[in-house]
């Protein structure tokens, strides 16, 4: 299976025309991010044969020029704070001074799927998209990735990531839960919790190759 075809059976469910509806009446009446050609953006970078690491955050960040389909990454000069706070925590953990670039492409790819557990938001309003369904789409998007036996890292940053957890049981899987990397908790957890080292220490017992977090 390719994404394509997973995004095509979820676009005949019952729950993703309620979705289309509402986020394409959202994206006519109001600002909204990120742009509309690139809601799907970590499925079009990280191909489902390709993943090796999903990195769960909540929904995109809601100030312009800064999301565009990849969790966590933006396009601007100026980084959002949790993106400073991981690259805080990737310095500590690896050891090394980050290039501190805002596009985490390169991340996407290598292998990490770089998802949120809600795809759109409109401007300035956190969560505003929320409760049009993009929970059970990336439920079902979790749910296809467990079924999957080769390893997979889920690194699940804060607690709607967190309960995708109750989806993933296949024991080939590793999973690291922390809190979020906003400044509102990071220090409640997500610092020091060392989730890159441990990825790729994960990964090179699979005998698979690591992710090179840093440019």
């Amino acid at each position: 299976m390719k994404w394509k075809d997973f995004i095509d059976n979820e676009k005949n469910k019952e729950y993703y025309q309620f979705l289309h509806k509402n986020v394409e009446e959202e994206y006519n009446k109001y600002l909204c991010h990120p742009d509309f050609n690139n809601i799907y953006n970590a499925f079009k970078y990280t191909p489902l044969d390709d993943v090796k690491v999903v990195i769960l955050g909540q929904d995109p960040y809601h100030e312009p020029g800064q999301a565009h389909g990849l969790a966590f990454s933006v396009l601007c000069e100026k980084l959002p704070p949790s993106l400073i706070n991981i690259y805080k925590e990737m310095e500590t953990d690896l050891g090394v001074k980050i290039n501190q670039d805002g596009n985490l492409e390169y991340l996407a790819r290598q292998g990490v799927l770089l998802l949120n557990t809600t795809l759109t938001v409109r401007d300035g309003l956190a969560f505003s998209h929320k409760d049009y369904g993009w929970d059970i789409f990336t439920d079902n998007v979790i749910k296809l990735l467990n079924e999957i036996n080769r390893p997979i890292v889920f690194i699940l940053w804060g607690s709607p990531a967190q309960k995708k957890c109750r989806f993933l049981n296949n024991p080939n899987h590793f999973i690291i839960k922390s809190a979020h990397p906003s400044p509102l908790s990071a220090y409640r957890g997500f610092f020091g919790s060392k989730p890159f080292s441990r990825c790729n220490n994960f990964l090179k017992s699979k005998n698979i190759k690591e992710i090179k977090w840093y440019k």
